[in-house]
């Protein structure tokens, strides 16, 4: 009788193992499905205004009023300068 309940230890044993490996197996499987999805979807080409871009200015209170090196600079470039030389 003794042989008989060994082997039933082994039998359910055995299955016991094979549920867990076709679970872990399952599971693997799932996994890599769900990286490869998302993994094309990170790697599709963007579209205007679906991505997300992080980022911006720490203090954006600062680009409120422009400071007077930033005034001269911008004046420099719509050629201010020129003008008020040849008034001179």
């Amino acid at each position: 009788m003794s042989e008989s309940v060994n082997d039933y230890a082994t039998y359910i044993t055995y299955a016991l193992l094979i549920i867990a490996f076709a679970f872990a197996v399952w599971f693997i499987i799932k996994k890599g499905k769900e990286n490869v999805a998302a993994a094309k979807e990170d790697a599709a080409p963007k579209v205007a205004g679906q991505d997300t871009l992080g980022g911006g200015a720490q203090n954006p209170e600062t680009f409120d009023e422009p400071d007077d090196d930033a005034l001269d600079e911008m004046g420099a470039l719509l050629g201010e300068e020129d003008d008020q030389e040849d008034e001179d």
